[in-house]
């Protein structure tokens, strides 16, 4: 198939290598074309704009950082749904507000075309392993149509219902995510300060009641002191901001991830915001150290 791909960053870039490997044609649009040259080198097709990428393909998927960006790539002048697009189904799988995704179908409809959002979990490890979680919004028919290019990518694909149903289980995810992140740090800060040996803390308790994929994968990238990898803070805290803001509306209280999202904006404000989640330990060690 031709596959339109815009967005290269440390998902995006692994995700669309993958069904390069698949043998499939790969026109790609990113906003640094510098983040784009390995999969140049590797065959793909750079387009000059994403309705460019939409002209030149039979499906296009987008993986890009804000609710912004995705309206911008959209909705822009140049934008995917700007007029009439060659392709027949758009798939955005970035983590975005839910009624986006919706604003997205409704266009997609009105032009004639098909639209499905399909967040993803599992972060950078996933993305290379093509172990991703994805969990899809949109019609069940189109939803079926578009599976042999999801088990590209990930292992775990999901039809949760229509459009935002994907964007609303990424919000659980992103949840659940908030929570163990601040489990996991607490516990290896307990671990430094008691003596013990981490790595061996993380061995042992990954494989009991606690185990989680935060533990066993995060877990030795904050042994090692590595920060720099991962998916970044600033794009977490937008999540948990969206899934704050999705609970307010639905009446639904959620006073832990309002905790958690506090502590990630300290560590964004210590220069952080590029950091992997994993820095939470970072600003959660020095408040341990001043008490």
């Amino acid at each position: 198939m031709k596959i339109g791909w815009i967005g290269t960053g440390v998902m995006g870039f692994s995700m669309a290598g993958h069904l390069i490997d698949g043998g499939h044609d790969i026109y790609v649009f990113n906003r640094t074309k510098e983040k784009a040259e390995g999969l140049l080198a590797r065959g793909a097709i750079w387009c000059d704009s994403p309705f460019d990428v939409a002209f030149s393909t039979d499906i296009l998927f987008t993986i890009i950082g804000l609710p912004s960006d995705v309206e911008e790539v959209y909705f822009g002048e140049k934008g995917i749904l700007s007029s009439r697009p060659a392709c027949s189904i758009v798939v955005d799988m970035t983590t975005t507000r839910p009624g986006l995704s919706r604003a997205i179908s409704r266009k997609a409809v009105e032009l004639g075309l098909e639209s499905l959002d399909a967040p993803v979990s599992g972060g950078d490890i996933g993305a290379r392993d093509a172990s991703l979680a994805i969990m899809v919004g949109g019609k069940e028919s189109v939803f079926n149509e578009v599976v042999p290019i999801f088990r590209l990518m990930g292992k775990n694909i999901f039809y949760m219902g229509g459009p935002g149903a994907g964007q609303h289980t990424k919000m659980c995810n992103q949840i659940l995510v908030a929570g163990t992140m601040i489990g996991v740090c607490e516990s290896l800060i307990y671990a430094a300060g008691l003596g013990l040996d981490r790595e061996a803390v993380i061995e042992v308790i990954g494989k009991g009641a606690a185990s989680s994929w935060s533990i066993n994968n995060l877990g030795p990238r904050i042994v090692r002191g590595e920060y720099d990898t991962g998916f970044f803070v600033e794009h977490f805290i937008k999540d948990m901001g969206i899934a704050l803001e999705e609970a307010s509306a639905a009446g639904v209280s959620l006073p832990g991830l309002a905790l958690v999202q506090q502590l990630y904006v300290a560590v964004k404000a210590q220069g952080h915001g590029r950091s992997g989640t994993q820095a939470l330990y970072l600003a959660l060690k020095a408040l341990s150290e001043k008490s």
